[in-house]
This record gives structure tokens, sequence and C-alpha cells, in this order.
């Protein structure tokens, strides 16, 4: 369970997060939406112990994230892309990760093989395309065979055969009982595998709840989107 209450974050004059919370929870895939600039990668940096809040909790089982034993164990995590340097190889990126949180060396080839990475194994993160370093991030997230993912717009850089492969691996994720959080702009890219929406504009969480009730009323999901966040949502 990730449970976030009343999270507010200010920078000098400027709120960037305001009396912020929502859940996401075990079995379900919860769509984190919101134009950019609204608070989506604020929240979630707050939430993996980045940034601080100036007030309010951000908790995943109960405990803040910098507290978790082994906390790649407990929580993968995709922000900002891959995470590894760019003289490394993908292995000795996995591998690193690995060693230092006592995760088995031979779970490195498991996940490689997982986002489709094998062949690509041995070459260094700077000549990957920006499709690439996502599937090392989204396998660094996967490494630990974490119960809780935190994404934030893992569909970046990937081809449409790439995004529904992502889809399938997050909805196996839930449906094995697994917490998934979803951050994007696009409401088209989560609309297929999400069981919960959080919308958020301006700082300020604008609904919640299961797709259903979210979006009754409107004629699609994107239209929802777009109405809520005040015609600043992309539709596509």
């Amino acid at each position: 369970m990730i449970r976030i209450d009343s999270l507010t974050k200010t920078r000098g004059p400027r709120t960037i997060l305001d009396d912020v919370s929502f859940q996401a929870r075990p079995g379900a895939v919860t769509g984190f939406l919101g134009p950019n600039g609204a608070g989506k990668s604020s929240t979630l940096r707050i939430l993996l112990g980045i940034d601080r809040a100036t007030s309010g909790t951000a908790l995943v089982d109960g405990r803040p994230y910098p507290s978790l034993d082994r906390p790649v164990t407990r929580v993968g995590s995709l922000l900002d892309g891959s995470g590894a340097h760019r003289s490394r190889t993908a292995r000795n990126h996995l591998a690193w990760v690995a060693r230092s949180n006592g995760i088995p060396s031979g779970r490195v080839d498991e996940v490689l093989a997982a986002v489709d990475l094998t062949d690509a194994a041995r070459t260094r993160v700077g000549r990957f395309s920006l499709g690439m370093g996502q599937r090392l991030g989204l396998a660094t997230a996967l490494l630990g065979e974490p119960d809780v993912l935190v994404l934030d717009e893992p569909v970046n850089g990937l081809d449409p055969e790439g995004i529904r492969w992502l889809r399938r691996l997050l909805r196996a994720h839930a449906d094995a009982g697994g917490t998934v959080l979803l951050s994007s702009h696009l409401m088209g890219e989560v609309a297929e595998i999400a069981d919960d929406l959080v919308v958020i504009t301006g700082g300020r969480i604008v609904a919640t709840g299961p797709v259903a009730d979210v979006t009754r009323g409107y004629p699609t999901l994107e239209d929802a989107f777009f109405d809520l966040t005040g015609g600043t949502g992309v539709r596509r």
C-alpha cells in the first residue's frame, strides 16, 4: 500500500504541492495523471525519499521509503530514465545494484531477458536509445522483485510494441497482488490498464477513485482528463 497524506511542498513563495492525499492499493494499477508541471514528479520524489515535503507524509506499507530495509527489494522505481552512468554497460549497472542490495547475481540475466536487453547487455549506456534506456530503468526497478512499482512516464521512448509489452507486464504485476503507481501526462497511455485514477493539476488533487467513478458522465477517459485538468491535459 502506498499512502500519501496531506502532502505539501513549498519553494519560496511558490506552492508545488497543496494538501495532496491519495492511496495506491495492492492488486491494482493506479494511474497518477496530470499535465506537465502538475506536481506528479514532485510527489514521487518525496515518496522515494529524494526530496522533502514541507508537511505531510508519504508512506510505503506504513513506513517512509528511507527507513525500509533493502528498499530495492520493496519498491522498484523509475524516475528520470535508467539512472545508469553512461560509461557503464547495462550488465555492469545491474550487477552493481544487485551487489549493493544483496540480490543474487543470477537475477541480472533474468531482468535483462524480461526487458529484451540480453543482446545489449555489454553495450555502454551512453550508446543506448531513449527506449533502451527506459528498458534498462525498468530492469533496475524489477531487479529486487519488489511488490511495489513506482514509475514516472515509463513509456517515454518506447515504440508501440514496447508500450504493449509494458502494459502486459504491469497488468500481470498487479494481478499477482502487486501495487503499481503509474505516472503520466497522457490519459491514453494508462487507459488500457488502470484500475484507479488520481488526477492532479496545479499541485492539487482534483479527482480520485476507480476509473468508472472518475470518468462517469464523460464520453471518453481523455475527455474526463481534459475537463478535470481545466483544459491543460494532453489528449494524445
